[in-house]
């Protein structure tokens, strides 16, 4: 029997779930929605997933594992997971849910969304023959995973890589305190204020509806050279690169990806915030790190958990 192992990738309103082979190919994938839901409607949605897939199982297939991927906190210690954007998820007892449904005999792991895309662009990604690599997922947040020395870096309290919280700048505006000072000015929504706050004050010329942004529009309108724009984008670029230099000096990676919705687009400045970060950065530790985006795209998660179950076993 060959070993396979069922992965799950819970976001903020969709949960993803695929069947992943121990050679790493991805057998059957399906997906449903959550929106609007909380709780324990939220682990039904995981529960059904997992039960649909058991179903898809091959022939000469032996589930081994289930491996879960969550867009929060996910304690290590007592399997509880906090996700800011899923009501009642406040230290929600995921694990011991799934495990009173599912029996015991199969093997669970819970993590973290950060810590499965490093683990899943290691495994067979970007990051492939890497023992010092970050991961840093931009979209809504920020957040990065970090492998050291081949083991991913947790904390205390399952916290590391909760880098929106980079202090960057000397001033604090009333909304670093919700999101950070990072997240605040460079995550996809972060660029939205950014654009808005320059507009605010500078007024420049734009084509954009400034009371209607998203991130996607700030990048179309850069590459028609929009004056907004490309203000928003420069400024996200010197942000970028000072995240970039900390984790470098702190950290010292062989190989920083890139990944989310806004890298993407975004993987066009690469070598402009390689350049600024020079500025900031260690000396050495800076030349020596490559910048890269990410290979797996939304799979990053799905390989990651399954990964860090299938170590597990």
């Amino acid at each position: 029997m060959q070993k396979t192992f069922i992965s799950i990738d819970l976001g903020g309103t969709k949960c993803a779930g695929a069947i992943i082979s121990e050679d790493g190919k991805i057998i059957y994938k399906t997906k449903d929605r959550i929106s609007g839901l909380k709780g324990e409607k939220v682990s039904s949605v995981i529960l059904s997933i997992i039960l649909r897939l058991k179903e898809k199982l091959p022939s000469g297939h032996l589930l081994s594992g289930v491996g879960v991927s969550v867009p929060g906190i996910s304690n290590q210690k007592n399997g509880t997971v906090w996700a800011p954007n899923i009501p009642g998820w406040d230290h929600f007892p995921l694990k011991s849910y799934l495990e009173d449904k599912l029996g015991s005999e199969v093997a669970f792991h819970i993590d973290s969304d950060r810590a499965c895309c490093i683990c899943g662009e290691v495994w067979q990604g970007a990051a492939k023959g890497y023992n010092n690599a970050i991961f840093l997922a931009f979209g809504t947040g920020i957040g990065a995973g970090i492998l050291i020395d081949g083991r991913v870096l947790r904390g205390s309290s399952d916290i590391a890589g909760a880098i929106g919280w980079l202090a960057l700048d000397h001033h604090y505006p009333e909304g670093y305190k919700q999101y950070g000072c990072f997240e605040y000015n460079a995550s996809g929504d972060g660029l939205v204020r950014l654009a808005t706050d320059i507009f605010n004050g500078k007024h420049p010329d734009t084509s954009l509806d400034v009371s209607n942004l998203n991130a996607e529009d700030i990048f179309t309108a850069h590459a028609k050279k929009d004056e907004l724009a490309l203000m928003a984008i420069d400024s996200a670029i010197e942000y970028w690169a000072k995240g970039v230099a900390n984790l470098v000096s702190i950290f010292n990676p062989e190989i920083i990806i890139f990944g989310g919705g806004v890298f993407g687009p975004g993987l066009n400045f690469l070598d402009q915030i390689y350049e600024r970060s020079r500025k900031w950065a260690q000396p050495i530790a800076i030349r020596e790190v490559k910048l890269a985006g990410g290979k797996l795209g939304v799979n990053a998660q799905l390989y990651g958990a399954a990964r860090l179950v299938m170590e597990k076993v």
